[in-house]
């Protein structure tokens, strides 16, 4: 099959890719050890690749992943050359579970190394309720979550090696939760403060995760004095990207210009609309670098959260952007990886496995097919190669060998994928 043969010839490439404890006035404090390591040695170390992780397989997150399914998970990811991991919240056990197990796997073998971004969610009064006020905070359950993720970065000082103060908090679309910088000021600040306190281990790292908008990058809606303050509080900024979600609500890059199609393949059709969309994300990342030097503040800037969904029967599918499918996830995922890793910039890639919860009545919902595995541990195209290396030999996902989806069949997986539309006459994004 000569499209085959094509995308085999474009797609071959290789991806570059104990605990020590002081106590002082009943709090641990980190001594940096020769196995411990900081976050500023792995935040943009290519060795240290990043990933965000969830590792929840059921439809309701009311059933959490036991600690076996989490070592499964975190073997899987320890193949891949992954050793930081991302979290996102701490009302569930998830979080500590997966600390513990980490914790149990570094015992069973102490070569195993894996550290974590440990987030803490963040929502305005009245989140998630017909009527958010966005003007002040929910403190009562802000409180709790800083105050656990101060308590298990203290019991875990050996893996956890960065806090992060809120989950895209900022970005003014969450409108069911968001917060004024002021607020993710305020929590950062305390959380420095306990480290100059030696009330948290001195090592560690303190940023917020949010959309690239968020940190400067866009709009001068979201420029004030708080948000410079927090850019100067944080010890790097953590900038969301998704080209992905802006094939629908900002297609400008996505949309092939006719007068620029002629001659081209199908292949060749995707495969430019994948560097268009590769190179939207670093404009977006760009941005945000061009105002945080505009304020004359010299700060890391890592990429907190990016990724492509491989289904979707709404916005992103066959009757909309034709962004899905297994194809474009495997280009997007191996180009923002040897970006990333090139410029030494950590990338925790969204995600590592599909979740269903995330929209639970909806199976095809693009938001639980982000993963880069199934639930059921079928590596999807991107993980392919590594399959073929044999790097997953001998691990499992609840209980299964890890296989290749569409049975390995390339001409299979090409019948699923989507050509993106061309642009209108009329089109102005």
């Amino acid at each position: 099959m000569m499209l085959q043969s094509y995308f085999y010839r474009f797609f071959i490439f290789s991806l570059t890719i104990l605990t020590f404890c002081a106590c002082k006035n009943g709090v641990s404090i980190e001594k940096k050890t020769s196995t411990s390591k900081t976050a500023a040695e792995i935040l943009g170390n290519p060795e240290y690749l990043a990933m965000s992780y969830g590792g929840y397989r059921e439809k309701t997150r009311e059933v959490q992943p036991t600690l076996p399914e989490l070592k499964e998970d975190l073997k899987l990811l320890a193949a891949m050359g992954v050793k930081i991991l991302r979290t996102y919240n701490l009302q569930l056990d998830q979080a500590p579970n997966i600390l513990k197990a980490i914790q149990e796997l570094k015992e069973a073998d102490p070569n195993f190394e894996m550290y974590v971004m440990l987030g803490a969610w963040i929502d305005c009064e009245n989140a998630w309720t017909a009527e958010p006020n966005h003007e002040r905070e929910n403190k009562v359950t802000n409180s709790i979550e800083i105050q656990k993720a101060v308590t298990l970065a203290n019991a875990h000082p050996d893996i956890v090696k960065i806090i992060a103060v809120g989950n895209e908090a900022m970005v003014h679309w969450a409108s069911s939760y968001f917060v004024h910088p002021r607020v993710i000021l305020k929590w950062v600040t305390h959380l420095q403060d306990l480290k100059k306190e030696n009330k948290l281990p001195e090592h560690l790292w303190i940023t917020s995760s949010d959309n690239f908008a968020s940190w400067g990058g866009g709009d001068d809606t979201y420029h004030n004095e708080d948000l410079v303050a927090l850019i100067k509080a944080v010890d790097y900024l953590s900038v969301h990207t998704y080209p992905f979600h802006d094939t629908h609500y900002n297609p400008i890059f996505w949309k092939q210009k006719r007068t620029t199609a002629t001659g081209l393949s199908e292949l060749e059709h995707i495969e430019n609309a994948m560097l268009r969309a590769h190179d939207y994300a670093i404009s977006q990342y760009t941005r945000v670098k061009t105002y945080v030097e505009s304020l004359g503040i010299e700060k890391p800037i890592h990429i907190g959260e990016t990724g492509w969904a491989s289904i979707s029967n709404g916005f992103y599918g066959e009757n909309g952007s034709k962004a899905t499918d297994e194809l474009k996830q495997a280009l997007y995922f191996k180009a923002i990886r040897a970006w990333s890793n090139k410029n030494k910039i950590s990338c925790f890639y969204f995600e590592a496995f599909d979740e269903q919860w995330k929209d639970a009545n909806n199976p095809n919902g693009s938001e639980n097919h982000f993963g880069l595995f199934t639930i059921d541990g079928k590596a999807k195209y991107a993980l392919w190669n590594q399959v073929e290396k044999g790097i997953f030999d001998g691990l499992t996902r609840n209980g299964n060998p890890i296989t290749k989806t569409y049975s390995g069949n390339m001409e299979k997986l090409l019948d699923d994928v989507l050509v993106p539309p061309m642009m209108n006459n009329t089109d102005t994004n």
